[in-house]
Order: C-alpha cells, then sequence, then structure tokens
C-alpha cells in the first residue's frame, strides 16, 4: 500500500512536470492583434462560445496563455466590434433564432468532446480527474492555436491519413539495386522445371546448384537477371535455344539504415525497407521542425548531393519530384529555411510560406490559392522588418510579379469596399423594384422605365429621392411624380446611391374594412370595395341564419365632422335600412362605405327551441323541451310522471350551465370565464388549506364544475308556482337521486371515510366516527355540504355554537388552519426592543 501511494505520488509529480514543459513551449506572447484578420477573431469567438465561456473568461485564457495585457485590451475591442458588426447585418427576424440556435463546426466538435468529459469527470478517481485537467489546458491551447500562422506543409508528415508507407507487394522494380540479405526467387521453365529461393551473403553473393557462386550485390534486376542466365547456360543449354526459360524476382527485402539530420522534428538514425523513398524517411521523422526548410531537402549518398527535393511540388501540384529510393546508409539532411513569409486576409490559404530565389510575391499568392472573391486585387500591403523597426509599404498590381519577398514579410490582402459605384435603387409602387445599374445620363424617368413602369396603384402626387451628400450626410429630394412621367417637369438626373421612393395610394391611408355581425352565418371583417351594397356584404358572410330578419337592419358609420365642443355631439351616423330577403338586385340598394358596421337583427317572435333534461328517479327521465317561458321545475316533473317510489326528493340538484355552455356558437353570448376562473381560485385555496390532502377525484371535479343550484323539490312538488319554483332555462340538468344512505367526512380528520347515516347523529358524532379533527384542523370553519349542492357552516352566537342538519348524502369538510411560521431571531429581537423601549418610556413617566 505505501509502494501504491509513493507510485501515484511520483506520477502526479511528472505529469505535472510534463504539462507545465507543453504549457511552456507554447508562447503566445508574439500574438499582435493588429495582424489577426476579422476571421481568425471570428474564429476565436466560435471556440470560446462552444466550450461554453464568455468574453471575460476568453480574456482570463488569453492572459493565461501568456499574451499581453495591452493586447488583451485590444482583443477586447475587437471582439465587441465583430459582435456588433454581425449582430447589424444580421435579419431582425433571425437575431434570437441565432443566440438560440449557434452553428457547430469541425473546431466545435472537439469542445463538445471536452465538455463531455468534464460531466465524467465528477468521479473520484484521481487519474480521471486529471486527464480532465489535461484536456482542459489542451482545449485552452486549441482554442487559441488558430491565431499562430501555420508553416505550410508542416501537417503534411503529421497526418495520420497519410502514412507514405512503402509498398511491399509491388511487381519487382527493374532499376532495384541488390544488396545483402534481399532474398531472390529464381524460377527455371521448359525443358527444365526448377525454383530457388536465395538470400544475398553478407559478401553479395549467391550459391546456385550445379552452378556455384554469382556476384549480385550492387546490381540491378535487370542487370542480376542478364548475369544469373549466363552463369547458368552451361549447365542448362535449353537456356541458349530459348526452350527453357529463367525469371528472378524479388522475395523478402532487406532492410536498410538512413540518417535524417538538421532541422528535423526527431533527427536520427531510422531502420526502413529497401524499397522506402525520401518522403517515407521525412514521415517516420516527423518532417521539418520549425525552423526547417521544406524547399531545400537533400539526400547525400557517398558525401555527394545526388537530389534535392522541393515538398512545394507535392503539396501544390502533386508531383513527388526527387524522391528517390534510398540505399544504405544514406543521408538526408534538412537545412534552415532562409527566407519565410506570412500572407494573411482575402486568400484562400493563409499561413506561413517559404520562399527561394528567384520568387516573387506572384508566387506567394500562388501558394495561397489565389485572391478570394472579396478580395482587393488592386494592392497588397507588406508589413516588412527593417534593422531596428518595422515598415509598411504599397505593392501595386502591376508589381507583383516584380517585388522579391524578404524574410520576415507579411503580407496583407484587405478586402473590396463595401459599397457599390454605379447603384441606384427604386423602391415602391413599380413593377419591377430593387437595384439598377447607373448608366451615363439615367434620369428619374429613366429608372421608372427600367423598371417597367408604375403600378395602376402608384401615388402620383409626390415621390421622393434619397441622396447622399459629398460628405455622406442625408438629403432628401421631393418631385411630382405625374408631371415627371408627362414631362411638364424637368427630369431629374440621377447619381450614384440614389434611392427612389414611390408610395402606393394603400401605403398612404388605413386598410379598409367593413364589418357585419348578427345572425348572418359567417359574422366578422370584409375588405372595403367602391361601390359595395349591403346585399354584398351578407353574400359575403355567408346569408342569412333562418332567424334573422331582413328589415331594420341597423349600419353604423364614422362621423368625420363632429362638433368636438358639444357635449351631445354625435359620435355615430345610424341608418336602418330593410333589404330583400333573398339578396335579388333592386334599383336601390344601400351602399356601404369603410369602416361601417353592419348588425342584422333576429325575427321578431323567432325562439329556437330551448331543452331541459331529468335524470334518476323520475318515472319517464330523459330531455324534455320547454314549451312556454314561465314553465317550472314542477311542470317538467309532472311532464316526466312525477317521482318514483325510490326518490330521495330532499337530494334533487339543478344544475346550470352558464351562458356560454348554453350557446356556444352565439357571439352575443355573455363571457362567463370570469366564473368559471372564481371556481378554479377557491378550489385552489382550498388546496392550499388542506383539503386537498384527503380530497377524492370525485370531489375535485365537482369542485370544478359547481353549477348546482340548491333547491328543496320536497317543498317544489307540496307548492308549485312557489318563489323557490325556479323558472327552467335551456341546458338545465335536474337530477333526482335514489335514497341516499352515507354520510361523507372528508379533510381534517384522522380517517376521512363515508359513514352509514343515523337520524339521531350530529356533526361531532360524524366527526369522531372519522378518528377526530387533526392537530391541523380549522374547527371553527367546518361546514356541511349537501346533496342537492347548498351548503351550511357552524354558525356561533356569544359563547354558543348552532351546528348544522346532517342530512342523507351530506358531506362534512374540515379545511386546515394555515400554517404558521416560527418566528426569526430578527423577530425576537424587533419584539424584544420595542418591550425595553416600552419599559424605559414607563420608567420615565413614573420618575
Amino acid at each position: 500500500m505505501k509502494f501504491k501511494k509513493i507510485f501515484t505520488l511520483l506520477f502526479f509529480f511528472f505529469a505535472l512536470v510534463i504539462a507545465q514543459v507543453a504549457v511552456a513551449q507554447t508562447n503566445y506572447t508574439d500574438i499582435k492583434v493588429d495582424d489577426l484578420t476579422d476571421t481568425q477573431i471570428r474564429q476565436l469567438i466560435q471556440r470560446a462560445e462552444a466550450i461554453g465561456y464568455n468574453d471575460q473568461q476568453l480574456e482570463q485564457m488569453a492572459a493565461a496563455q501568456g499574451m499581453k495585457a495591452t493586447e488583451i485590451q485590444k482583443l477586447r475591442l475587437r471582439v465587441e466590434k465583430i459582435r456588433k458588426l454581425d449582430g447589424n447585418n444580421l435579419p431582425k427576424d433571425q437575431k434570437s433564432a441565432k443566440d438560440q440556435n449557434k452553428s457547430r463546426t469541425y473546431e466545435n466538435t472537439q469542445a463538445d468532446s471536452l465538455l463531455n468529459n468534464k460531466n465524467k469527470g465528477k468521479q473520484t478517481n484521481e487519474f480521471d480527474k486529471k486527464s480532465v485537467a489535461d484536456e482542459e489546458k489542451l482545449a485552452m491551447q486549441e482554442l487559441f492555436e488558430g491565431l499562430k500562422p501555420k508553416i505550410f506543409g508542416a501537417d503534411l508528415f503529421k497526418n495520420g491519413e497519410i502514412t507514405f508507407e512503402p509498398n511491399l507487394r509491388m511487381a519487382t522494380p527493374k532499376g532495384y539495386i541488390i544488396g545483402p540479405d534481399d532474398e531472390l526467387l529464381i524460377d527455371i521453365t521448359g525443358d527444365n522445371e526448377q525454383d530457388y529461393k536465395l538470400k544475398v551473403s553478407p559478401d553479395g553473393t549467391i550459391r546456385l546448384q550445379y552452378v556455384g557462386l554469382i556476384s549480385v550485390a550492387g546490381l540491378s534486376i535487370e542487370q542480376a537477371t542478364a548475369k544469373i542466365r549466363t552463369a547458368m547456360s552451361s549447365t542448362y543449354p535449353a537456356l541458349r535455344s530459348g526452350r527453357t526459360n529463367v525469371a528472378v524476382n524479388l522475395g523478402n527485402i532487406r532492410s536498410i539504415k538512413v540518417v535524417l539530420t538538421g532541422a528535423i522534428v526527431k533527427p536520427g538514425t531510422y531502420t526502413l525497407p529497401s524499397l522506402a523513398t525520401v518522403f517515407n524517411a521525412l514521415y517516420a521523422s516527423g518532417g521539418p521542425n520549425e525552423n526547417g526548410s521544406f524547399r531545400n531537402i537533400q539526400v547525400i549518398r557517398n558525401n555527394k548531393i545526388i537530389t534535392t527535393i522541393d515538398v512545394y511540388d507535392f503539396l501544390l501540384n502533386g508531383i513527388q519530384k526527387g524522391n528517390i529510393r534510398l540505399q544504405d546508409q544514406d543521408v538526408i539532411h534538412v537545412p534552415v529555411y532562409q527566407t519565410r513569409v506570412e500572407i494573411i486576409g482575402e486568400i484562400k490559404r493563409f499561413a506561413l510560406f517559404e520562399v527561394v530565389k528567384g520568387e516573387s510575391l506572384k508566387n506567394v499568392l500562388d501558394f495561397a490559392g489565389g485572391f478570394s472573391n472579396q478580395a482587393y486585387t488592386g494592392k497588397i500591403k507588406v508589413l516588412q522588418n527593417t534593422d531596428k523597426e518595422r515598415r509598411i509599404t504599397d505593392v501595386e498590381a502591376a508589381d507583383y510579379a516584380n517585388y522579391q519577398p524578404n524574410n520576415g514579410d507579411k503580407f496583407i490582402v484587405e478586402s473590396i469596399l463595401d459599397r457599390f459605384e454605379n447603384r441606384v435603387q427604386i423602391i415602391g409602387a413599380v413593377f419591377r423594384p430593387g437595384q439598377y445599374e447607373l448608366d451615363k445620363g439615367l434620369t428619374l424617368k429613366g429608372l421608372i422605365k427600367k423598371a417597367d413602369g408604375l403600378t395602376e396603384d402608384a401615388f402620383l402626387y409626390r415621390g421622393y429621392i434619397s441622396r447622399l451628400n459629398t460628405d455622406n450626410t442625408p438629403a432628401l429630394l421631393s418631385f411630382d411624380v405625374a408631371k415627371i412621367m408627362s414631362g411638364e417637369t424637368t427630369d431629374i438626373p440621377l447619381k450614384r446611391e440614389d434611392k427612389v421612393t414611390i408610395s402606393s395610394l394603400f401605403d398612404m391611408r388605413d386598410e379598409y374594412k367593413v364589418s357585419i355581425q348578427g345572425e348572418v352565418r359567417s359574422p366578422g371583417d370584409f375588405d372595403y370595395a367602391k361601390a359595395m351594397h349591403l346585399e354584398d356584404l351578407v353574400q359575403m358572410a355567408g346569408g342569412f341564419k333562418e332567424g334573422a330578419t331582413p328589415t331594420r337592419i341597423e349600419i353604423s358609420r364614422r362621423i368625420k365632422n363632429s362638433d368636438a365642443n358639444s357635449a351631445s355631439a354625435r359620435t355615430a351616423e345610424i341608418f336602418v335600412v330593410n333589404v330583400d330577403k333573398d339578396l335579388r338586385l333592386l334599383n336601390q340598394q344601400f351602399i356601404l362605405e369603410p369602416f361601417d358596421i353592419v348588425s342584422v337583427r333576429n325575427a321578431e317572435g323567432y325562439t329556437v327551441q330551448k331543452q331541459v333534461k331529468l335524470e334518476g328517479e323520475v318515472l319517464y327521465p330523459g330531455t324534455y323541451t320547454i314549451n312556454r317561458k314561465d314553465e317550472r321545475i314542477s311542470d317538467v316533473v309532472k311532464r316526466a310522471g312525477g317521482l318514483t317510489n325510490s326518490a330521495y326528493a330532499e337530494g334533487a340538484s339543478l344544475k346550470r350551465p352558464g351562458a356560454e355552455k348554453t350557446n356556444p356558437a352565439s357571439k352575443n353570448a355573455i363571457n362567463n370565464k370570469e366564473e368559471e376562473d372564481k371556481k378554479l381560485l377557491n378550489l385552489k385555496r382550498v388546496q392550499q388549506t388542506g383539503v386537498k390532502d384527503t380530497l377524492s377525484a370525485e370531489l375535485e371535479q365537482k369542485l370544478l364544475q359547481s353549477d348546482l343550484v340548491g333547491i328543496d323539490l320536497q317543498d317544489i312538488l307540496k307548492k308549485p308556482y312557489a318563489a323557490y319554483d325556479l323558472i327552467l332555462e335551456d341546458g338545465d340538468v335536474i337530477r333526482v337521486p335514489k335514497m341516499l344512505q352515507t354520510v361523507k367526512v372528508t379533510g381534517e380528520v384522522l380517517n376521512p371515510n363515508g359513514i352509514v347515516f343515523r337520524p339521531r347523529k350530529g356533526l361531532k358524532q360524524y366527526i369522531n366516527g372519522a378518528g377526530g379533527f387533526t392537530a391541523n384542523a380549522l374547527k371553527r370553519n367546518v361546514y356541511v355540504k349537501y346533496a342537492n349542492g347548498s351548503a351550511e357552516a357552524v354558525k356561533k352566537f356569544l359563547f354558543f355554537r348552532s351546528y348544522p342538519k346532517i342530512k342523507p348524502g351530506s358531506e362534512i369538510l374540515v379545511p386546515k388552519r394555515a400554517a404558521k411560521e416560527p418566528l426569526s431571531t430578527q423577530g425576537w429581537i424587533a419584539i424584544s426592543t420595542a418591550v425595553a423601549s416600552l419599559a424605559a418610556i414607563v420608567i420615565t413617566l413614573f420618575r
């Protein structure tokens, strides 16, 4: 156990040292924010947002990576500028969507993986925590990695998908040079059949049966084949006549040792297959390092440079020029670069490029893939390094092929201006609004003709041109559209960025509507049309309902010249007209005007059937139609044959829905939502007082649908047409239950349940039957709800309490006492202070 702890401590110590070394190798102190492009800043923002860091945390991470405080301040300003610019360019309907749905890029995928690992890091395993911390550091480095320029070609020999492994299953190359440890496959066919598998000895020979030793080292496959054929001719005479053939191929190949020196990632001696090329060796060693040259890689054999490789030929054109096959003891030397430049901005590939003697700025542009589609190609800025300071130079397009880059040059390709040199716009009441070319001598009338002319609804009395002055301040120039088109007024020459606006008649006024309500099939608002008749509007609304009257149709019209100082000034003009019921065309028809409101009334004496429903213990339950306006409860019970022998008249209830339930299709019905809201509020209060703890779903449903009206059917049948014999309304439901035998006790009792009804039992006895009150019961607010929907609470007079009578089917509800919060320390201090102050005042008065 002790050894395990020591091992763990040593492991963390070395991991910490390695992490510190890795961070120390990543130096961001030389990053200059002024040299970064907007694209790089946007990538930085996207990566930070993907990891979940805000702008302040982004600055903290920049400081942790070694960025100077002055550069961090510049970075803050650049980030604010980019955010503001992107927010202004985004359409209004997409700004909120941008905040909710941010696009995921390739860089964000790595950040998502880091966040997942952070969530997994809740485990207590020390090694898992250390792994998460290492990944956080790696994410911080990757966040700012895009700010440092990359060396063009550096990823070639670090890409796991490009291995440059030699193909060992290929046909034997004719130019392959045989050496010790190579295996030769000799096949004899024809009159003689024989095959040999021979390994080349260290002295470069093979021993062939019946032939003897043959020296093949240093020979190509083709040369070795000819020598072996000559040596075998004495043993196999048929080789001379061609009746026997011999074939020499390469079996297992030997290994060679190659030395890589210079500015390389992992210099040293490497053992490679004898088919390996220069690229195979460079891949094995990691390729040139940060100071290594990609343009002048030398292959040295026998102390002579036999070839020089320019990796750019492969990177740019896919040509492996100079990628020769290596031999044993070859040396690959990578010298340091001589001239390296950087190019950023509006190009297709920005990186650090190596330039050799004789190449110009045009070659650097070719390395970068050329200009982007937004590039300003007329001039390129060059940041140069002198002996003691920096200098900026502008290179014109004509000099791209002549400018010789110097080591450390930084080329900046700017974007074109976000403006047009020959644009004019026209919007509004023309057939083709949009942007147009500003031809030489183009006038206002000419632009309108380019837009295919004015639409029929064009406002002809006035239009205007939004124009920029020479100092870019806005100016407005008005004109008469009709006179410009007719030539009565001098035409107006247009200038760059002029914006012509011609309004529509409909843009200059409110939208004209007419409304119809009442007894039509589809009441509502309709578009107004000139010379629109009342009958037309009725037809648009689907025609009259069956109960509508075509007479006494009322039209209300707006008053435009009312006397504002008169107390009795008219607020609307009312017309009462009659129309044909079949909407036939007549000579005299009422013409509507905009914003008229048409009201269609019910026909006099027209009524819709109204029905009530009887349920339960009546002889003929069902639905009954009210046959007169003053029909009462006793009348419909009599029509239903009266009560059955098992009916419980005292428990009969009347359910009366609101107006919107009886006539839901009528828009003139009184909105009963306020009443429903009150019911829901009452239910909520009951739940808060504790009754909800013991209420059943059935009781909760009753509270939500409490349209019951408390009636006494027994008295109604004894004294018909009395005040309590209510007049029936449409939708009434009368329910007569069977004789009820239980009493329900709910709320704050120890055992809420149903208890068998006993005539002589009182309220207290039923509560005792349910186990009695709980400690939280609010005894003074106990109430009883009867089967017919009525309720009665406990009454108190002086020191006496009057308990309601319990009937079959009753329900006793015991509410809950409101919870009291204990007095806090501050409350006790306040009370003590008040008492002490009062005592001091009393003592002072006595003295």
